[in-house]
């Protein structure tokens, strides 16, 4: 992120401020309208083929104790962010938490992490900013890269230039929490995988598919992060690389393909940013539970459910997946990505993923 950048967040934040003042002076209560973040204000853009947000708002008004202390605390944050900006430094969404400790007003204070956890969602929302933007940090995601491209990252320390596979030891490249900060400077991928399981990317690295197949192995970490996202819609739509999922075989792991490819409800205002609607799925499928009598576990009740819900994603509304979702309701059955070792530990590097890429017209 450049100066210019940054200056520029920083002018759109204080824009934010300005209004509630521009209110004051014209006699009218302060207000903030932010869309609604619930399911009934999700649309599916099928053009885009995202998440969006509908129509619906909700408004933090100072008409009512409940509102007011919603805008101070707007307003507190704002300030934060701004000066943060300004000293060009970045904070954790935990730190945020435990700093509004130390704020002087004690009705500006977080009670929770996911209410100073929804306060900065809400800013990106009105500002049109991310939190990346914002120099606002997750967590560790734990995410890594390992494949043959060679980048620059932007660090405070200066520009490092890595190779990711000949750089880097068997963790990988980790994930930045922007990975717009990264140039593509080199690569010889042919296609990026990302891989749902530390266990199954392990695998994957140690028995070298990623020099095999010149492939950029991601590890997703579970339910990706945006950063995660990011990075891999980047390799599709700067590098031109296809990109396929692979997650264990159960509804849950579905959705994380889901996120990958079609962006999710609590990040919607993000999904152009985030989401790869190219993404295919490579397993594991229900067909493969048949196919190859993986070891399974039997479908709990939360598993039927998600299943038949997702026969109403529009996301899943495909003759492939209602075929693959309706053949796991009929079996009840689902299985892991670890399972395909019942067959050896090289079966998934040395039979099940070069059949599917080929299948795929990857390979």
């Amino acid at each position: 992120m450049s100066a210019d950048d940054t200056e520029q967040a920083r002018e759109q934040l204080i824009d934010l401020a300005a209004q509630f003042y521009d209110q004051f002076e014209l006699g009218e209560i302060p207000h903030m309208s932010v869309p609604t973040r619930t399911k009934n204000n999700i649309e599916y853009d099928e053009e885009m083929d995202v998440w969006v947000y509908g129509d619906r708002e909700s408004t933090r008004s100072a008409n009512s104790v409940r509102g007011a202390r919603k805008l101070l605390k707007a307003i507190y944050t704002i300030e934060f962010l701004a000066e943060q900006l300004e000293e060009d430094r970045s904070s954790t969404l935990r730190e945020l938490y435990y700093l509004s400790e130390s704020w002087d007003n004690d009705e500006a204070q977080f009670t929770s992490q996911d209410e100073s956890n929804s306060m900065v969602e809400d800013l990106e929302i009105v500002s049109g900013v991310t939190r990346e933007d914002f120099h606002m940090r997750p967590e560790e995601s734990g995410a890594k890269v390992m494949g043959p491209i060679h980048i620059r990252e932007q660090t405070k320390r200066g520009d490092r230039d890595i190779h990711c596979q000949l750089d880097v030891g068997q963790g990988g490249y980790q994930i930045p929490n922007n990975p717009d900060m990264i140039e593509f400077l080199d690569n010889d991928a042919d296609f990026v995988l990302c891989v749902e399981t530390g266990g199954m990317r392990d695998r994957l690295v140690e028995n070298g598919f990623d020099e095999e197949y010149d492939a950029i192995v991601v590890h997703l970490g579970g339910q990706p992060a945006r950063a995660t996202r990011r990075l891999t819609k980047r390799f599709h739509d700067e590098l031109g690389l296809p990109v396929v999922v692979f997650t264990d075989g159960d509804p849950w792991s579905y959705r994380i393909y889901g996120s990958v490819a079609y962006g999710s409800i609590k990040s919607a205002h993000l999904s152009e940013y985030l989401a790869t609607p190219e993404a295919k799925f490579i397993g594991i499928q229900p067909a493969d539970i048949v196919e190859y009598e993986l070891p399974t576990d039997p479908l709990a009740d939360s598993d039927i459910n998600a299943l038949e819900s997702e026969l109403e994603d529009p996301r899943f509304q495909t003759d492939y997946w209602e075929e693959q979702i309706e053949l796991q309701l009929e079996i009840g059955k689902k299985s892991e990505q670890q399972s395909l070792a019942s067959h050896g530990l090289d079966f998934v590097t040395d039979t099940y993923l070069p059949e599917r890429l080929s299948e795929m017209g990857i390979l």
